[in-house]
């Protein structure tokens, strides 16, 4: 191996322990005693090892009840995107009808404006509706994702229209074509697709404290923030808390990573 290659691999080497590191301390401090990390310098390893802090979380706060939250709103918040978000990005790319183009362009324009724009707005929308301080209103946003939308319309534009043409010639209707053609090719888009919502709801903080009143709706993430106010001094609890929220999604996504960035990387390319 050559010197450029051992210096390319101990730089890569560097940076992902600079990355990693945080995440091994956290998963250490939650094993500390109580103050232990707070010592100075701080220790790297717990001198005794303890599930104590996982106990009291999942006795004393509960935190078993929002986790439960929290896969559930993220497990219909990927299930619900793949409904909408699927049929809309076939259509857009293999479909003709009135402004067709110039809606998509509108929506990936919309692309650059900040989330947090429009959560005012749509706050007063679903309170209106009466959605407010429910998961159906913690849902809204994950439904159709422009983002979502791009993703699989770029995948379907490499689907070669004679095959659509000689479906539709054989009698299959749009429904039968998008079921049994097009969503075995997309197979790979809708991993990386349902990877991407269930990661971005399960990490999402800022819409279920707005739209999720009630503390026994609350998702991890919120639960977490919550609890923070009243021990923010139990920094070995938090830690415990923080691996309890990182933990199940660093799992998910090792697993799927394969899929998930090859999926994100072909359908980023295609068309």
């Amino acid at each position: 191996m050559s010197a450029r290659h051992w210096t390319v691999t101990l730089l890569a080497a560097l940076v992902a322990l600079l990355t990693i590191a945080p995440l091994l301390w956290m998963l250490s401090v939650s094993f500390m005693a109580p103050g232990e990390a707070a010592q100075f310098p701080p220790p790297l390893l717990p001198a005794d090892p303890s599930l104590a802090n996982y106990r009291t979380l999942f006795s004393t706060f509960g935190i078993g009840r929002f986790l439960a939250n929290s896969i559930l709103v993220s497990t219909l918040a990927t299930i619900l995107a793949l409904i909408f978000t699927i049929p809309a990005g076939y259509a857009f790319a293999k479909l003709r009808f009135t402004g067709r183009d110039a809606t998509f362009r509108l929506l990936v324009a919309a692309l650059v404006v900040p989330g947090q724009i429009g959560m005012l707005p749509l706050f007063l929308e679903l309170k209106a509706m009466g959605l407010v301080n429910s998961y159906a209103g913690a849902l809204v946003p994950w439904l159709a994702g422009i983002f979502g939308i791009f993703l699989v319309r770029q995948y379907c534009l490499s689907i070669p229209d004679e095959m659509l043409e000689a479906a539709r010639i054989d009698g299959a209707s749009e429904g039968q074509i998008l079921r049994r053609i097009v969503l075995p090719i997309l197979a790979p888009i809708i991993v990386t697709l349902a990877l991407f919502v269930f990661l971005g709801s399960w990490n999402d903080f800022m819409w279920p404290l707005i739209i999720l009143a009630d503390q026994q709706l609350y998702t991890l993430p919120v639960a977490l923030a919550a609890m923070s106010r009243e021990h923010v001094q139990d920094n070995e609890l938090m830690m415990a808390g923080a691996v309890v929220t990182t933990l199940p999604v660093l799992i998910l996504f090792l697993a799927l990573q394969r899929f998930y960035l090859t999926g994100l990387l072909t359908g980023s390319v295609k068309g």
